[in-house]
Protein backbone atom coordinates (compact mmCIF):
# COMPACT_ATOMS: atom_id res chain seq x y z
CA UNK A 1 0.00 0.00 0.00
CA UNK A 2 1.75 3.13 -1.16
CA UNK A 3 1.93 5.20 2.02
CA UNK A 4 2.14 8.90 2.53
CA UNK A 5 5.25 9.85 4.71
CA UNK A 6 4.82 13.06 7.41
CA UNK A 7 8.50 13.61 8.83
CA UNK A 8 8.43 17.11 11.26
CA UNK A 9 11.80 18.50 11.97
CA UNK A 10 13.73 16.82 14.75
CA UNK A 11 14.88 19.53 16.63
CA UNK A 12 11.48 21.02 18.58
CA UNK A 13 13.33 21.91 21.43
CA UNK A 14 14.33 25.01 19.04
CA UNK A 15 11.16 25.25 17.90
CA UNK A 16 9.21 24.87 21.18
CA UNK A 17 11.81 26.99 23.56
CA UNK A 18 10.65 30.15 21.85
CA UNK A 19 9.25 32.95 24.40
CA UNK A 20 4.87 32.74 23.89
CA UNK A 21 2.32 34.73 24.89
CA UNK A 22 1.98 33.58 27.98
CA UNK A 23 4.48 35.85 29.46
CA UNK A 24 4.59 39.81 29.95
CA UNK A 25 7.77 41.59 28.53
CA UNK A 26 6.91 45.15 30.16
CA UNK A 27 7.50 43.57 33.76
CA UNK A 28 3.93 45.41 34.90
CA UNK A 29 3.22 46.55 38.74
CA UNK A 30 2.74 43.70 41.31
CA UNK A 31 5.32 41.47 39.54
CA UNK A 32 7.81 40.66 42.63
CA UNK A 33 11.38 38.86 42.67
CA UNK A 34 10.52 36.50 45.97
CA UNK A 35 12.69 34.56 46.98
CA UNK A 36 10.92 31.02 46.88
CA UNK A 37 11.82 30.27 43.05
CA UNK A 38 15.37 28.65 44.46
CA UNK A 39 15.17 25.77 46.39
CA UNK A 40 17.87 25.61 49.67
CA UNK A 41 20.16 23.52 47.08
CA UNK A 42 20.42 26.78 44.84
CA UNK A 43 17.92 25.08 41.63
CA UNK A 44 15.23 26.92 39.46
CA UNK A 45 12.15 26.23 40.82
CA UNK A 46 9.31 27.77 38.89
CA UNK A 47 6.10 28.24 40.99
CA UNK A 48 2.81 28.11 39.43
CA UNK A 49 -1.27 27.51 40.69
CA UNK A 50 -3.21 26.71 38.36
CA UNK A 51 -6.30 24.64 40.71
CA UNK A 52 -7.04 23.03 43.92
CA UNK A 53 -6.31 19.37 44.61
CA UNK A 54 -7.27 17.72 41.50
CA UNK A 55 -9.46 15.07 41.18
CA UNK A 56 -7.22 12.69 39.25
CA UNK A 57 -3.14 12.91 37.25
CA UNK A 58 -3.70 9.33 35.98
CA UNK A 59 -4.04 10.20 31.96
CA UNK A 60 -6.86 7.33 31.42
CA UNK A 61 -8.73 8.79 34.43
CA UNK A 62 -8.77 12.55 33.92
CA UNK A 63 -11.00 14.99 32.60
CA UNK A 64 -10.07 18.01 34.12
CA UNK A 65 -8.02 21.08 32.58
CA UNK A 66 -5.57 21.71 35.15
CA UNK A 67 -5.00 17.90 35.58
CA UNK A 68 -4.38 17.57 31.82
CA UNK A 69 -1.52 20.09 32.72
CA UNK A 70 -0.36 18.54 35.09
CA UNK A 71 -0.13 15.49 33.14
CA UNK A 72 1.63 17.64 29.77
CA UNK A 73 4.28 18.25 32.40
CA UNK A 74 5.27 14.46 33.20
CA UNK A 75 4.39 13.29 30.32
CA UNK A 76 5.34 13.14 26.90
CA UNK A 77 3.08 11.54 24.20
CA UNK A 78 3.66 10.20 20.36
CA UNK A 79 2.95 13.72 19.22
CA UNK A 80 2.63 17.39 21.05
CA UNK A 81 1.44 20.75 20.23
CA UNK A 82 4.07 23.79 19.76
CA UNK A 83 3.59 26.98 20.44
CA UNK A 84 2.04 28.03 17.35
CA UNK A 85 -0.76 25.03 17.34
CA UNK A 86 0.93 22.89 15.06
CA UNK A 87 2.00 19.06 15.38
CA UNK A 88 5.36 18.27 16.18
CA UNK A 89 7.19 15.45 17.03
CA UNK A 90 7.20 13.92 21.01
CA UNK A 91 8.14 10.00 21.80
CA UNK A 92 7.67 9.32 17.79
CA UNK A 93 10.25 11.15 15.34
CA UNK A 94 7.84 10.75 12.32
CA UNK A 95 4.45 9.12 11.56
CA UNK A 96 2.92 7.48 8.20
CA UNK A 97 -0.49 7.82 7.16
CA UNK A 98 -1.75 5.33 4.61
CA UNK A 99 -3.52 6.35 1.30
CA UNK A 100 -6.93 5.52 2.73
CA UNK A 101 -6.64 6.86 5.98
CA UNK A 102 -7.58 4.05 7.91
CA UNK A 103 -3.63 2.84 8.83
CA UNK A 104 -1.60 5.21 11.42
CA UNK A 105 2.28 3.88 11.52
CA UNK A 106 4.60 5.69 14.73
CA UNK A 107 7.78 5.13 14.74
CA UNK A 108 9.30 5.80 17.94
CA UNK A 109 12.92 7.72 18.94
CA UNK A 110 15.94 5.43 19.99
CA UNK A 111 16.57 4.69 23.26
CA UNK A 112 13.50 5.70 25.21
CA UNK A 113 13.41 5.58 28.64
CA UNK A 114 10.90 5.84 31.87
CA UNK A 115 11.58 8.28 34.30
CA UNK A 116 12.87 5.63 36.30
CA UNK A 117 15.59 4.45 33.68
CA UNK A 118 13.75 1.51 32.00
CA UNK A 119 12.85 1.15 28.73
CA UNK A 120 10.03 2.45 26.95
CA UNK A 121 8.68 0.79 23.64
CA UNK A 122 5.89 0.80 21.06
CA UNK A 123 4.32 -2.09 23.60
CA UNK A 124 3.77 0.47 26.19
CA UNK A 125 1.21 2.30 24.08
CA UNK A 126 -0.37 -1.13 23.52
CA UNK A 127 -1.23 -1.79 26.88
CA UNK A 128 -1.92 1.58 28.20
CA UNK A 129 -4.55 2.26 25.12
CA UNK A 130 -6.22 -0.91 25.48
CA UNK A 131 -6.20 0.03 28.94
CA UNK A 132 -7.94 3.48 28.16
CA UNK A 133 -10.66 1.40 26.53
CA UNK A 134 -11.39 -1.34 29.37
CA UNK A 135 -14.57 -0.73 30.96
CA UNK A 136 -13.64 -1.36 34.66
CA UNK A 137 -11.07 1.35 34.44
CA UNK A 138 -13.96 3.41 32.98
CA UNK A 139 -11.90 6.51 31.74
CA UNK A 140 -14.00 9.34 30.45
CA UNK A 141 -12.18 10.01 27.15
CA UNK A 142 -12.09 6.19 25.69
CA UNK A 143 -14.80 7.04 23.23
CA UNK A 144 -13.77 10.21 22.17
CA UNK A 145 -10.00 9.43 21.71
CA UNK A 146 -10.55 5.44 20.26
CA UNK A 147 -14.06 5.22 19.22
CA UNK A 148 -12.27 5.68 15.63
CA UNK A 149 -10.00 2.68 15.79
CA UNK A 150 -10.77 -0.57 14.76
CA UNK A 151 -12.17 -3.13 17.09
CA UNK A 152 -13.45 -0.68 19.58
CA UNK A 153 -16.68 -1.98 19.82
CA UNK A 154 -15.86 -5.15 20.66
CA UNK A 155 -13.31 -3.98 23.34
CA UNK A 156 -15.67 -2.13 25.23
CA UNK A 157 -18.55 -4.48 24.42
CA UNK A 158 -21.26 -2.19 23.06
CA UNK A 159 -24.24 -3.28 21.21
CA UNK A 160 -24.31 -3.45 17.22
CA UNK A 161 -25.99 -1.77 14.76
CA UNK A 162 -29.44 -4.15 15.22
CA UNK A 163 -29.30 -3.26 18.83
CA UNK A 164 -27.75 -6.60 20.20
CA UNK A 165 -25.12 -7.32 22.78
CA UNK A 166 -21.81 -8.10 21.16
CA UNK A 167 -19.63 -10.56 22.80
CA UNK A 168 -17.85 -9.96 26.24
CA UNK A 169 -15.94 -6.76 26.69
CA UNK A 170 -12.33 -7.46 25.40
CA UNK A 171 -9.48 -4.59 25.69
CA UNK A 172 -7.46 -6.51 23.54
CA UNK A 173 -9.57 -6.37 20.28
CA UNK A 174 -8.40 -2.89 19.68
CA UNK A 175 -6.52 -2.85 16.76
CA UNK A 176 -3.39 -1.27 17.74
CA UNK A 177 -0.38 -3.06 17.75
CA UNK A 178 3.40 -3.30 18.05
CA UNK A 179 5.53 -4.33 15.04
CA UNK A 180 8.87 -4.17 16.85
CA UNK A 181 9.87 -2.23 20.04
CA UNK A 182 10.00 1.34 17.99
CA UNK A 183 6.68 0.78 15.78
CA UNK A 184 3.16 1.14 16.40
CA UNK A 185 0.69 0.71 14.23
CA UNK A 186 -2.62 1.82 14.88
CA UNK A 187 -5.87 0.47 12.60
CA UNK A 188 -8.92 2.97 12.07
CA UNK A 189 -11.99 1.50 11.26
CA UNK A 190 -12.87 4.84 9.64
CA UNK A 191 -11.02 7.53 8.39
CA UNK A 192 -10.18 10.40 11.07
CA UNK A 193 -8.06 13.30 9.82
CA UNK A 194 -7.77 14.70 13.03
CA UNK A 195 -5.93 11.58 14.80
CA UNK A 196 -2.38 13.42 14.79
CA UNK A 197 -3.74 15.57 17.26
CA UNK A 198 -5.26 13.02 19.44
CA UNK A 199 -1.56 11.42 19.69
CA UNK A 200 -0.85 14.71 21.13
CA UNK A 201 -3.59 14.33 23.57
CA UNK A 202 -3.11 13.83 27.44
CA UNK A 203 -5.53 10.56 27.70
CA UNK A 204 -3.21 8.17 25.02
CA UNK A 205 -0.03 9.00 27.17
CA UNK A 206 1.17 6.31 27.87
CA UNK A 207 1.73 4.25 31.30
CA UNK A 208 4.08 1.60 32.43
CA UNK A 209 2.15 -1.79 33.34
CA UNK A 210 4.05 -3.43 36.02
CA UNK A 211 3.43 -0.38 38.33
CA UNK A 212 -0.46 -0.25 37.09
CA UNK A 213 -0.83 -3.39 37.27
CA UNK A 214 0.88 -3.84 40.77
CA UNK A 215 -1.44 -0.85 42.45
CA UNK A 216 -4.40 -0.13 39.67
CA UNK A 217 -6.19 2.46 42.02
CA UNK A 218 -3.18 3.88 43.95
CA UNK A 219 -0.23 4.15 41.65
CA UNK A 220 -1.11 7.50 40.22
CA UNK A 221 -0.94 9.29 43.93
CA UNK A 222 2.56 7.72 45.07
CA UNK A 223 5.23 9.84 43.44
CA UNK A 224 7.01 6.68 43.99
CA UNK A 225 5.41 4.94 41.55
CA UNK A 226 3.99 7.81 39.23
CA UNK A 227 6.61 6.59 36.82
CA UNK A 228 6.53 9.10 33.48
CA UNK A 229 7.88 9.57 30.30
CA UNK A 230 7.87 13.47 29.76
CA UNK A 231 10.18 16.82 30.96
CA UNK A 232 9.37 16.43 34.53
CA UNK A 233 8.74 13.40 37.25
CA UNK A 234 6.55 13.94 40.44
CA UNK A 235 8.53 14.02 43.85
CA UNK A 236 6.05 15.08 45.99
CA UNK A 237 2.19 15.48 46.24
CA UNK A 238 0.67 17.51 49.33
CA UNK A 239 -3.22 17.20 49.30
CA UNK A 240 -4.00 20.56 49.47
CA UNK A 241 -0.94 22.22 49.49
CA UNK A 242 1.74 21.16 46.64
CA UNK A 243 2.72 18.83 43.45
CA UNK A 244 6.23 19.25 43.15
CA UNK A 245 7.34 18.16 39.80
CA UNK A 246 11.32 18.30 39.56
CA UNK A 247 13.27 17.64 36.22
CA UNK A 248 13.49 14.11 34.37
CA UNK A 249 16.65 13.28 33.69
CA UNK A 250 15.72 9.98 31.29
CA UNK A 251 13.91 12.57 29.29
CA UNK A 252 14.75 12.30 25.69
CA UNK A 253 15.05 15.66 25.25
CA UNK A 254 16.37 16.73 28.96
CA UNK A 255 19.27 19.10 27.58
CA UNK A 256 16.59 21.35 26.93
CA UNK A 257 14.92 21.69 29.58
CA UNK A 258 15.73 24.55 31.60
CA UNK A 259 14.06 24.53 34.97
CA UNK A 260 14.85 22.26 38.02
CA UNK A 261 11.33 21.73 38.60
CA UNK A 262 7.93 23.18 38.33
CA UNK A 263 6.25 23.39 42.09
CA UNK A 264 2.12 23.85 41.87
CA UNK A 265 0.21 25.12 44.12
CA UNK A 266 -3.19 23.46 45.40
CA UNK A 267 -5.40 26.25 46.36
CA UNK A 268 -8.86 26.85 46.74
CA UNK A 269 -8.74 30.15 47.75
CA UNK A 270 -8.26 32.69 45.16
CA UNK A 271 -7.12 35.41 47.87
CA UNK A 272 -4.79 33.37 48.92
CA UNK A 273 -3.41 32.68 45.25
CA UNK A 274 -3.38 36.56 44.72
CA UNK A 275 -1.37 37.05 47.91
CA UNK A 276 1.11 34.00 46.99
CA UNK A 277 1.60 36.15 43.73
CA UNK A 278 1.80 39.10 45.02
CA UNK A 279 4.74 38.47 47.72
CA UNK A 280 6.54 36.92 44.52
CA UNK A 281 5.95 33.11 46.62
CA UNK A 282 4.43 32.23 42.81
CA UNK A 283 5.30 33.72 39.25
CA UNK A 284 1.97 32.37 37.69
CA UNK A 285 -1.61 31.95 38.99
CA UNK A 286 -4.69 31.09 36.76
CA UNK A 287 -6.98 31.73 40.07
CA UNK A 288 -7.46 35.83 40.18
CA UNK A 289 -9.84 36.93 42.58
CA UNK A 290 -12.76 38.41 40.87
CA UNK A 291 -12.96 41.58 42.93
CA UNK A 292 -9.26 42.68 41.80
CA UNK A 293 -10.44 42.06 37.76
CA UNK A 294 -11.08 45.35 37.58
CA UNK A 295 -7.97 47.02 38.84
CA UNK A 296 -5.80 44.51 37.15
CA UNK A 297 -7.11 45.17 33.72
CA UNK A 298 -3.98 47.96 33.17
CA UNK A 299 -1.37 46.41 34.58
CA UNK A 300 0.84 44.21 32.04
CA UNK A 301 1.30 41.14 34.13
CA UNK A 302 -2.52 40.71 33.70
CA UNK A 303 -3.28 38.57 30.78
CA UNK A 304 -6.48 37.29 28.98
CA UNK A 305 -6.25 34.75 26.29
CA UNK A 306 -9.30 33.46 24.38
CA UNK A 307 -9.45 29.39 24.16
CA UNK A 308 -11.39 26.96 22.97
CA UNK A 309 -14.06 26.50 25.08
CA UNK A 310 -18.05 26.97 26.63
CA UNK A 311 -19.16 27.40 29.70
CA UNK A 312 -22.38 25.44 29.68
CA UNK A 313 -25.24 23.86 32.24
CA UNK A 314 -26.27 20.71 32.33
CA UNK A 315 -30.04 19.88 33.07
CA UNK A 316 -30.20 16.17 34.00
CA UNK A 317 -31.91 14.98 31.07
CA UNK A 318 -32.95 11.75 33.23
CA UNK A 319 -35.03 13.74 35.43
CA UNK A 320 -38.74 14.50 34.50
CA UNK A 321 -38.54 17.91 35.19
CA UNK A 322 -36.23 18.06 32.09
CA UNK A 323 -37.99 15.48 29.77
CA UNK A 324 -39.96 18.42 27.98
CA UNK A 325 -37.61 20.22 25.12
CA UNK A 326 -40.01 23.17 26.11
CA UNK A 327 -38.91 23.51 29.80
CA UNK A 328 -35.54 23.01 28.72
CA UNK A 329 -35.53 25.77 26.67
CA UNK A 330 -37.24 28.31 29.00
CA UNK A 331 -34.33 28.30 31.33
CA UNK A 332 -32.08 28.67 28.81
CA UNK A 333 -33.86 31.76 27.35
CA UNK A 334 -34.46 33.40 30.45
CA UNK A 335 -30.59 33.96 31.09
CA UNK A 336 -29.33 37.32 29.86
CA UNK A 337 -25.49 35.99 28.45
CA UNK A 338 -24.56 39.71 27.86
CA UNK A 339 -25.51 40.67 31.37
CA UNK A 340 -23.44 37.68 32.79
CA UNK A 341 -20.59 38.30 30.07
CA UNK A 342 -20.26 42.30 30.90
CA UNK A 343 -21.35 43.18 34.30
CA UNK A 344 -20.73 39.57 36.27
CA UNK A 345 -17.83 38.60 34.80
CA UNK A 346 -16.13 42.21 34.55
CA UNK A 347 -15.73 41.19 30.17
CA UNK A 348 -13.54 38.01 31.07
CA UNK A 349 -16.39 35.87 29.43
CA UNK A 350 -17.27 36.28 25.89
CA UNK A 351 -21.74 36.08 25.77
CA UNK A 352 -22.82 32.55 23.91
CA UNK A 353 -24.94 32.00 21.14
CA UNK A 354 -24.23 28.29 20.44
CA UNK A 355 -22.74 25.28 22.05
CA UNK A 356 -19.44 25.57 19.57
CA UNK A 357 -17.40 28.26 21.16
CA UNK A 358 -15.54 31.15 18.89
CA UNK A 359 -12.30 30.44 17.16
CA UNK A 360 -13.24 27.37 15.74
CA UNK A 361 -12.99 26.99 12.14
CA UNK A 362 -14.63 25.15 9.25
CA UNK A 363 -13.68 22.92 6.63
CA UNK A 364 -11.95 25.42 4.74
CA UNK A 365 -10.58 28.06 7.38
CA UNK A 366 -13.08 30.45 7.92
CA UNK A 367 -15.09 30.79 11.32
CA UNK A 368 -17.19 28.16 12.22
CA UNK A 369 -19.60 30.65 13.34
CA UNK A 370 -19.93 32.31 9.94
CA UNK A 371 -21.46 29.18 8.60
CA UNK A 372 -23.84 28.07 10.67
CA UNK A 373 -27.22 26.85 8.64
CA UNK A 374 -30.10 27.60 10.59
CA UNK A 375 -29.64 31.14 12.78
CA UNK A 376 -32.89 30.98 14.18
CA UNK A 377 -31.83 27.70 16.81
CA UNK A 378 -29.38 29.94 18.22
CA UNK A 379 -29.91 32.67 20.89
CA UNK A 380 -30.02 35.96 20.04
CA UNK A 381 -27.82 37.20 23.06
CA UNK A 382 -29.00 41.23 21.80
CA UNK A 383 -32.93 40.77 23.06
CA UNK A 384 -32.96 39.40 26.24
CA UNK A 385 -36.34 41.15 27.02
CA UNK A 386 -38.02 38.91 23.64
CA UNK A 387 -36.25 35.77 25.23
CA UNK A 388 -37.60 36.26 28.46
CA UNK A 389 -41.16 36.55 26.76
CA UNK A 390 -40.50 33.41 24.65
CA UNK A 391 -39.38 31.39 28.02
CA UNK A 392 -42.28 32.79 29.81
CA UNK A 393 -44.66 31.68 27.14
CA UNK A 394 -43.14 28.15 26.71
CA UNK A 395 -43.26 27.18 30.25
CA UNK A 396 -47.23 27.78 29.85
CA UNK A 397 -47.36 25.71 26.82
CA UNK A 398 -45.36 22.89 28.80
CA UNK A 399 -48.16 23.15 31.46
CA UNK A 400 -45.54 25.12 33.72
CA UNK A 401 -46.81 28.52 34.02
CA UNK A 402 -45.46 30.79 36.49
CA UNK A 403 -43.39 27.36 37.13
CA UNK A 404 -46.35 25.47 38.45
CA UNK A 405 -45.87 21.91 38.86
CA UNK A 406 -41.88 22.08 38.91
CA UNK A 407 -40.28 21.14 41.54
CA UNK A 408 -36.97 23.45 43.20
CA UNK A 409 -33.96 23.81 41.45
CA UNK A 410 -30.99 22.79 43.18
CA UNK A 411 -28.00 24.35 41.37
CA UNK A 412 -24.52 22.67 41.84
CA UNK A 413 -20.99 24.06 41.23
CA UNK A 414 -18.07 24.65 42.71
CA UNK A 415 -16.73 27.95 44.18
CA UNK A 416 -14.32 29.26 42.20
CA UNK A 417 -13.82 32.20 39.79
CA UNK A 418 -17.49 33.75 38.97
CA UNK A 419 -18.95 30.52 39.20
CA UNK A 420 -21.00 31.52 42.52
CA UNK A 421 -22.03 35.05 41.19
CA UNK A 422 -23.42 33.26 38.01
CA UNK A 423 -25.21 30.71 40.93
CA UNK A 424 -26.91 33.64 42.76
CA UNK A 425 -27.69 34.95 39.04
CA UNK A 426 -29.15 31.98 38.01
CA UNK A 427 -31.51 32.33 41.29
CA UNK A 428 -32.82 35.85 40.18
CA UNK A 429 -33.55 34.73 36.25
CA UNK A 430 -34.90 31.62 36.79
CA UNK A 431 -36.94 33.12 40.16
CA UNK A 432 -38.56 35.78 37.10
CA UNK A 433 -40.32 32.26 35.77
CA UNK A 434 -41.55 31.33 39.48
CA UNK A 435 -38.94 28.94 39.89
CA UNK A 436 -37.20 28.33 43.39
CA UNK A 437 -33.48 27.73 43.15
CA UNK A 438 -31.10 26.47 45.56
CA UNK A 439 -27.11 26.64 45.48
CA UNK A 440 -25.31 23.67 46.11
CA UNK A 441 -21.51 24.82 46.78
CA UNK A 442 -19.30 21.44 46.30
CA UNK A 443 -15.23 21.44 46.77
CA UNK A 444 -13.74 20.54 43.09
CA UNK A 445 -12.12 17.24 43.46
CA UNK A 446 -15.54 15.73 44.25
CA UNK A 447 -17.61 17.93 41.88
CA UNK A 448 -16.31 16.77 38.53
CA UNK A 449 -16.98 12.70 39.54
CA UNK A 450 -20.39 14.14 41.31
CA UNK A 451 -21.74 15.41 38.05
CA UNK A 452 -20.15 12.40 35.81
CA UNK A 453 -22.33 9.95 37.42
CA UNK A 454 -25.41 12.33 37.04
CA UNK A 455 -25.91 13.15 40.81
CA UNK A 456 -26.88 16.49 40.53
CA UNK A 457 -30.65 18.33 39.37
CA UNK A 458 -28.83 21.16 37.40
CA UNK A 459 -24.75 21.62 37.35
CA UNK A 460 -22.48 24.03 35.86
CA UNK A 461 -20.23 22.57 33.32
CA UNK A 462 -17.71 23.27 31.01
CA UNK A 463 -15.16 21.61 27.64
CA UNK A 464 -12.36 23.36 26.92
CA UNK A 465 -11.55 21.57 23.13
CA UNK A 466 -9.04 18.86 23.06
CA UNK A 467 -8.13 19.84 19.03
CA UNK A 468 -9.60 22.63 16.54
CA UNK A 469 -12.65 20.33 15.23
CA UNK A 470 -15.81 21.23 16.02
CA UNK A 471 -16.70 17.19 16.71
CA UNK A 472 -14.36 17.57 20.10
CA UNK A 473 -17.52 19.63 21.73
CA UNK A 474 -20.22 18.07 20.11
CA UNK A 475 -19.79 14.86 21.01
CA UNK A 476 -20.24 15.69 24.26
CA UNK A 477 -24.37 14.94 23.56
CA UNK A 478 -23.32 11.90 22.41
CA UNK A 479 -25.83 8.79 24.10
CA UNK A 480 -23.12 6.78 26.49
CA UNK A 481 -20.38 9.84 25.86
CA UNK A 482 -18.06 9.57 28.83
CA UNK A 483 -18.11 13.54 29.04
CA UNK A 484 -21.60 13.78 28.41
CA UNK A 485 -22.85 14.96 31.83
CA UNK A 486 -26.17 16.23 30.76
CA UNK A 487 -27.02 12.02 30.57
CA UNK A 488 -28.93 13.82 27.26
CA UNK A 489 -29.62 11.36 24.92
CA UNK A 490 -31.46 11.42 21.21
CA UNK A 491 -30.84 9.09 17.73
CA UNK A 492 -31.29 11.57 15.71
CA UNK A 493 -28.77 13.65 17.02
CA UNK A 494 -26.43 10.32 17.44
CA UNK A 495 -27.48 9.48 13.55
CA UNK A 496 -25.84 13.07 12.13
CA UNK A 497 -22.16 12.62 14.39
CA UNK A 498 -22.00 9.05 12.78
CA UNK A 499 -22.61 10.12 9.30
CA UNK A 500 -20.05 13.03 10.40
CA UNK A 501 -17.64 10.28 11.75
CA UNK A 502 -17.64 8.06 8.26
CA UNK A 503 -17.31 11.28 5.96
CA UNK A 504 -14.42 11.47 3.60
CA UNK A 505 -15.21 14.62 2.16
CA UNK A 506 -14.14 17.58 4.35
CA UNK A 507 -17.14 20.13 3.28
CA UNK A 508 -19.78 17.26 3.40
CA UNK A 509 -18.77 16.04 6.83
CA UNK A 510 -18.90 19.90 8.43
CA UNK A 511 -21.98 20.22 7.06
CA UNK A 512 -23.54 17.22 9.17
CA UNK A 513 -21.44 18.67 12.46
CA UNK A 514 -23.50 21.99 11.42
CA UNK A 515 -26.41 19.85 11.90
CA UNK A 516 -25.97 18.08 14.46
CA UNK A 517 -25.20 21.89 16.36
CA UNK A 518 -28.36 23.11 15.15
CA UNK A 519 -29.83 19.75 16.51
CA UNK A 520 -28.84 20.34 20.21
CA UNK A 521 -29.25 24.10 20.01
CA UNK A 522 -33.24 23.23 18.76
CA UNK A 523 -33.96 20.67 21.64
CA UNK A 524 -31.84 22.24 24.46
CA UNK A 525 -29.20 19.26 24.77
CA UNK A 526 -27.34 21.89 27.25
CA UNK A 527 -27.65 25.41 28.17
CA UNK A 528 -24.23 27.53 26.58
CA UNK A 529 -23.82 30.35 28.78
CA UNK A 530 -20.77 31.84 28.02
CA UNK A 531 -17.34 31.33 25.95
CA UNK A 532 -14.01 30.93 27.50
CA UNK A 533 -11.33 33.05 27.86
CA UNK A 534 -8.05 32.61 30.60
CA UNK A 535 -7.54 35.44 32.96
CA UNK A 536 -4.40 35.09 34.86
CA UNK A 537 -1.18 37.10 36.16
CA UNK A 538 2.27 36.18 35.00
CA UNK A 539 5.20 37.85 35.82
CA UNK A 540 7.74 38.71 32.87
CA UNK A 541 10.53 36.48 34.76
CA UNK A 542 9.35 33.92 33.08
CA UNK A 543 10.50 33.42 29.36
CA UNK A 544 9.93 30.43 26.89
CA UNK A 545 6.24 29.60 28.11
CA UNK A 546 3.37 29.43 26.36
CA UNK A 547 -0.75 29.37 26.69
CA UNK A 548 -2.50 27.51 23.75
CA UNK A 549 -6.05 27.57 22.63
CA UNK A 550 -6.83 24.75 24.37
CA UNK A 551 -6.47 26.01 27.75
CA UNK A 552 -2.96 25.03 28.99
CA UNK A 553 -0.06 27.15 30.22
CA UNK A 554 3.24 25.35 28.72
CA UNK A 555 6.44 25.54 31.03
CA UNK A 556 7.70 22.57 30.09
CA UNK A 557 10.79 24.61 28.11
CA UNK A 558 10.15 27.86 30.50
CA UNK A 559 13.36 29.33 31.93
CA UNK A 560 13.47 31.80 35.08
CA UNK A 561 15.19 35.35 34.37
CA UNK A 562 17.48 36.88 37.40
Amino acid sequence: MKKRIIVAALAIAGAMALSGCGGSKSGGDGTKSGNTTQTAAGKKILTIQLGPDVESIDPALNSAVDGANYILFAFDNLLKMDKDGKVVPGLAEKYEVSDDQLTWTFHLRDGLKWSDGSALTANDFVYSWQRLVDPNVAAPYAQTVLGMVEGYDDAVGKPDADGNTTVDPDPTKLKVEATDDKTLVVHMAKPTPYFDKLAAFASLSPVKKDVVEANPDGWSIDPKTYISSGPFKLTEWQPGSYLMFEKNENYWDADSIKLDGIKCLLMQDQNAAFSAYESGDALMIKDVPTQEIDSLKSRADYHIDPILGTYYLDLNNTLDEFKDSRVREALSLALDRKYISETITSGTYTPASGFVSEGVTDWNGTAWQDNITDKSAYINIDDHAANLAKAKELLKEAGHENGAGLPDIVYSTNDQAYHKKIAEYLQQAWGELGLKVDVNIVEWKSFTPQRRAGNYQVARDGWVMDYNDPSNILELALTGNGNNNAKYSNPEFDALMGKAATEKDPQTRFGYLHQAEDFIMKDTAMVPLLYYNDFYLQSDKITGSWHSPDGFWHFEYADIAE
